[in-house]
C-alpha cells in the first residue's frame, strides 16, 4: 500500500485516512455462464486496485490515479459521465447506486492505484467498484441489504469496522454490478464483483448464479495459476459482450425458458429448428460450458488436476469455434500450451476479445513453461509477453492501520 499512500500525499498533502484494497479475479472455467443463471469457478489473485482516501465535508469529491495524469473533480450531487475521464464513471457508478439505495455519502479526496492488468481479462474495472463501495464504508458507516439500508456498522475499540458478512457482501456485488450495467453500460453479470469479496486463499470458488451460492474448492497441490497477456487489449463497452448476452436471451426465449441454466444438451438438440445458426452456437457454447464446470469440481475435489485441465482446453476449444470470443493470439497461446509437458490445461479467461489465458501448470516444469511461452508467443505473434504466476488470495477488504 506504499505507493498508493504515498501518492495519496503527493496530491492531496496529508496521508490517507483509510486505505481498502480489492483483488482482481481470473476466470478458472465457465465463460459467460454467470449471466446465463449457471455456475462458474473463479480465483481472486494478487493483482489489486488499491483505494485510499480521506473524507471531506464541502460535497466536493476528487478522484486521483496513477494510471492517468488529470484528476477528476465533481460533486457528490453531480454524478455525470466525463468523457475525458472513462475511468472514473466506475466510481461514479458505484456512487450514483448507494444514492439510489438511500446510502449516505459525503465529498471525499481519493488516490486509486493498481496492478491489475488493464484489457487483460482480469476485471480491474470490478476491483475498482468493489474498492470504491468499501472505502466509502469506510468513511461513511453504512450497511446494505437488498431493500435498502440496514443499521450502521458500528467501530470496535481499535475503530475498525466489522467485515462484511455473507449477505452484505452479495448486496455489495450487486450494487457494483448495477454500476457497471446502468452507469458504464456493460450488461455484465455478477461474476466479477463476487469474486473480488468472496475470495479466499488457495481456494477457488464454485459460484452458483441461479441461486446466488459460493462454495469453496481447494486448489492445493504441485500446481501453479499462470496468466498469459496476449497484449491484445478488450474492452467490454465496445459491444461485443451485450451482443454475446442478447444471443444467448434469445436462445432462451425462443426454447421457453427463462435462462441457459435450465436447458440441458438433449433439449437443445431437440429444439434447434427454433434457433437461429447464432443463437444455436452461443447456446451450444454455454449449456456445454455449464456441465464442464460441474464436471470440473468433481476433479478439484478429487485433485484430479490432470483431468480438470482437459476441461479447460475443451472450454477454449468451444470459445473459440462456438462462441467465437476469442482470437487468434489467445488462440495461440492455448496452442503453445497444449505442446508444453507442464502445462495441464489452458483457456481464456474473462469477457474474450483479448485479453488473457489462464494456464493451470506443474510447479515441476514451471520455469521452463513461462520460458518458452515468452519466447514462442513472441516469435510467432510479434508481441512481446511475459507470463506471470498469480497466487490465489483472500476478497476485499480494508487494509488495517
Amino acid at each position: 500500500m506504499l505507493e498508493v499512500e504515498s501518492f495519496f500525499k503527493q496530491k492531496f498533502g496529508a496521508p490517507p485516512v483509510h486505505k481498502v484494497q480489492a483483488p482482481g479475479r481470473l476466470e478458472l472455467l465457465g465463460n459467460h455462464t454467470d449471466y446465463n443463471q449457471g455456475v462458474v469457478m473463479s480465483l481472486a489473485v494478487d493483482r489489486y486496485i488499491q483505494f485510499a482516501a480521506s473524507p471531506r465535508k464541502d460535497g466536493r469529491i476528487e478522484l486521483a490515479s496513477t494510471a492517468y495524469p488529470e484528476t477528476e473533480v465533481f460533486l457528490v450531487d453531480r454524478l455525470e459521465q466525463n468523457p475525458k475521464a472513462p475511468w472514473a464513471n466506475y466510481v461514479k457508478g458505484v456512487l450514483d447506486e448507494l444514492r439510489k439505495r438511500r446510502i449516505g455519502f459525503n465529498g471525499f479526496n481519493a488516490a486509486i492505484h493498481g496492478n491489475v492488468p488493464i484489457g487483460a481479462g482480469m476485471s480491474s474495472s470490478a476491483a475498482l467498484e468493489v474498492a470504491t463501495a468499501l472505502a466509502v464504508r469506510e468513511m461513511f458507516p453504512y450497511s446494505i441489504t437488498d431493500t435498502g439500508p440496514g443499521e450502521p456498522p458500528k467501530h470496535d475499540e481499535k475503530h475498525r469496522l466489522p467485515p462484511l458478512n455473507r449477505q452484505e457482501r452479495l448486496a455489495t456485488a450487486k450494487v457494483c454490478q448495477a454500476a457497471e450495467n446502468n452507469f458504464v453500460g456493460v450488461k455484465s453479470g455478477l461474476l466479477d464483483q463476487i469474486s473480488s469479496l468472496f475470495g479466499k486463499a488457495q481456494h477457488s470458488m464454485l459460484i452458483d448464479f441461479l441461486n446466488l451460492t459460493v462454495e469453496m474448492v481447494p486448489m492445493i497441490g504441485d500446481i501453479a495459476v499462470v496468466v498469459c497477456n496476449s497484449g491484445v487489449k478488450h474492452s467490454l463497452v465496445g459491444g461485443e459482450y451485450n451482443e454475446l448476452r442478447r444471443e444467448c436471451e434469445a436462445a432462451a426465449a425462443a426454447m421457453g425458458v427463462k435462462n441457459l441454466r435450465a436447458v440441458d444438451p438433449k433439449t437443445l438438440n431437440a429444439n434447434k429448428s427454433k434457433l437461429t445458426e447464432r443463437q444455436y452456437q452461443c447456446a451450444y457454447h454455454v449449456v456445454g460450458e455449464i456441465q464442464r464446470v460441474n464436471f470440473g469440481e468433481r476433479s478439484l475435489r478429487d485433485g484430479n488436476f490432470e483431468e480438470f485441465g482437459q476441461f479447460m482446453f475443451q472450454s477454449h476449444d468451444s470459445s473459440r469455434d462456438f462462441f467465437k470470443n476469442s482470437t487468434k493470439e489467445l488462440d495461440l497461446l492455448v496452442a503453445l500450451a497444449r505442446k508444453h509437458p507442464a502445462a495441464l490445461g489452458a483457456r481464456l479467461t474473462g469477457g474474450g476479445f483479448g485479453g488473457a489465458t489462464i494456464n493451470l501448470v506443474r510447479r515441476l516444469g514451471l520455469e521452463s513453461f513461462m520460458a518458452d511461452m515468452a519466447r514462442d508467443y513472441t516469435k510467432q505473434s510479434g508481441i512481446e509477453m511475459t507470463p506471470r504466476v498469480c497466487q490465489i488470495v483472500d476478497g476485499a477488504g480494508a487494509v488495517l492501520r
